[in-house]
């Protein structure tokens, strides 16, 4: 049963007073520095893939970019381990130091690193290398600092005050998205794409020192030095985290039922919005970044409104809520975005649908880990070409040996070619030939080349990212105080930091090249949406049977 927290220790319940706030808020600047230097990366995604990845095609290239930044997400679990226990044995604030170190050098060293041009496979490598340290540092960063604000926080305010950490992420990425915009506009494109992006990386140093300031200055938290006080630490916290079956169910309930769902709608209302209105409606980037800025902005807010109400009502019923509805609308709100963002993709896709009628044999699945496999297949030719066109299809398969067709509308046919019998010279001339042709035939039909800026709907853009943003806040609001809710202080760390970091990390650190991929392989650019769908529907079932509301319970205890 929940307990009042002033039975926790004595009737006497911690008072947040003016220092105590100034060192939770000291704490959130800190952990903004730390997103602002992890989203960097993904915010730069297509500019990394022609610096570090030119050495091969540019398919694969932008795959290998997209990997990349999920590498940094692969490892955030592993982080959340060894941080996560050096958190629970020898405290919060002399983690916090070490995992914005970690942070701010390996960003920095991304911003001076040479390109592949320069240095060949090397550089690519480092740049992996790069992002798993950064990695390993958030996925002991957020834990901690989430835990620490709850600790500082009085009974009844856990919502609120965790709220403001549940900020530093969408601010961290929104800093980043103005800093680049800043120095896209004082250098401009063609400066900025060839050595002004290294700007935003280098400046992160400066940030490192503010942040580590800070961080000197905090002090431990009242729950932790009560608890060691009393002597009632773990030894032991990741045997008593994940070793111990009451403990792990509660780690997996947290898991499936809260921080996986929780993820996807994360990642689906900003970064994949983002790479949607870029990649795929071919807006351009400097637009989709205003765009979406002015969308967070707007959605920020909301944030500190939603922890706030669940200290009211609960932190499940509006995390759940959160899910439920993005389940429900995200295929209707991202037709309305294609048409609000490129409404002349939106009425050739509506007048002159494409197909493309093909052998299934001919088809290949067009990842090549070497990077120098040449898709030479008619199928392959078609499907690369729209693909990187951002432009819907459906398949229709064609009898065995057939050469592959892009059929646009009910009249237009642009057979593809056979190139795999063909010389390297002869291949190259004639795929530069077909591209010509097809190009035309689809400009013809009406489909552009990429969105003109003139012709976005800027405020009906803006409010359909507001509300992906919206449900951002929802389920992410209260989710610290509700991870935090479930463990005990002397595992806190350790225990609520793995579930989390397990479904940003690996649910959401992956959408991004799962929906990608799902995209490419089907012809349908919506379809990489019913991966967040599926995800975000088996948390609400899981987190409506089995999560347990927290917000009475004494954390103290």
């Amino acid at each position: 049963m929940a307990t009042d927290a002033a039975a926790a220790s004595g009737g006497e319940e911690h008072q947040v007073g003016r220092n105590d706030r100034l060192v939770i808020l000291a704490s959130s600047v800190g952990t903004v520095i730390e997103w602002y230097d992890f989203y960097l990366y993904g915010s730069l995604a297509a500019i990394i893939t022609v610096q570090f990845f030119s050495g091969v095609n540019e398919t694969t290239g932008f795959i290998f970019a997209l990997m990349a930044f999920a590498a940094g997400f692969a490892v955030r679990p592993f982080g959340a381990i060894v941080f996560g226990r050096l958190g629970d044995l020898w405290g919060r604030k002399n983690t916090f130091l070490v995992t914005m170190l970690l942070m701010g050098l390996s960003t920095f060293v991304v911003g001076l690193l040479p390109s592949y041009a320069a240095i060949g496979i090397a550089a690519p490598i480092i740049l992996v290398l790069m992002r798993l340290i950064q990695g390993l540092a958030l996925g002991g960063e957020y834990g901690g600092a989430a835990t620490y604000v709850a600790e500082h926080a009085p009974h009844g305010k856990r919502g609120f005050y965790t709220s403001f950490i549940q900020i530093t992420a969408t601010a961290g990425l929104l800093l980043s998205l103005v800093v680049i915009l800043g120095v896209r506009t004082a250098v401009g494109e063609e400066a900025f794409a060839e050595w002004g992006w290294r700007i935003p990386f280098l400046v992160s140093i400066l940030m490192l020192a503010v942040s580590l300031w800070i961080r000197l200055k905090l002090s431990e938290s009242p729950s932790f030095k009560r608890m060691k006080a009393e002597g009632k630490g773990s030894k032991t916290p990741l045997k008593d985290s994940f070793g111990k079956w009451p403990n792990l169910k509660l780690v997996l309930i947290a898991l499936v039922g809260l921080a996986a769902g929780q993820a996807v709608v994360w990642y689906t209302g900003q970064f994949y919005a983002l790479f949607f209105l870029e990649r795929v409606l071919k807006v351009d980037a400097s637009l989709s970044n205003v765009l979406i800025a002015v969308a967070l902005l707007l959605a920020t807010p909301f944030f500190v409104i939603f922890g706030w109400l669940s200290d009211k009502v609960g932190r499940k019923p509006i995390i759940l809520l959160g899910c439920l509805l993005a389940a429900l609308t995200y295929f209707p709100l991202f037709q309305a975005l294609t048409t609000a963002a490129n409404p002349a993709l939106a009425r050739a896709t509506a007048t002159s649908p494409i197909t493309v009628y093909a052998d299934p044999a001919d088809c290949n699945v067009q990842f090549d880990p070497i990077g120098k496999t040449v898709f030479n297949h008619s199928c392959d030719l078609a499907k690369s070409y729209l693909a990187k066109a951002g432009i819907n299809y459906t398949n229709v398969e064609a009898p065995a040996g057939t050469v592959a067709e892009v059929r646009i509308g009910d009249d237009v046919v642009v057979p593809s070619f056979r190139g795999e019998s063909m010389s390297g010279a002869d291949f190259a001339a004639g795929k530069k030939t077909w591209d010509a042709s097809l190009g035309e035939a689809l400009a013809a039909a009406g489909y552009p080349a990429k969105a003109a800026s003139a012709e976005v709907n800027k405020p009906m853009v803006v409010g359909i990212l507001f509300i992906l943003v919206l449900y951002v806040t929802m389920v992410y609001g209260p989710i610290a105080a509700a991870l935090v809710e479930m463990f005990p202080t002397n595992i806190r760390y350790t225990s609520m930091s793995l579930p989390y970091h397990i479904g940003n990390g690996w649910f959401g650190g992956f959408l991004p090249t799962t929906a990608f991929a799902m995209v490419a392989a089907t012809g349908n650019i919506y379809y990489g949406l019913w991966y967040p769908i599926v995800v975000a529907l088996i948390t609400v079932v899981v987190g409506f049977l089995f999560v347990k509301e927290g917000k009475d319970v004494d954390i103290n205890a």
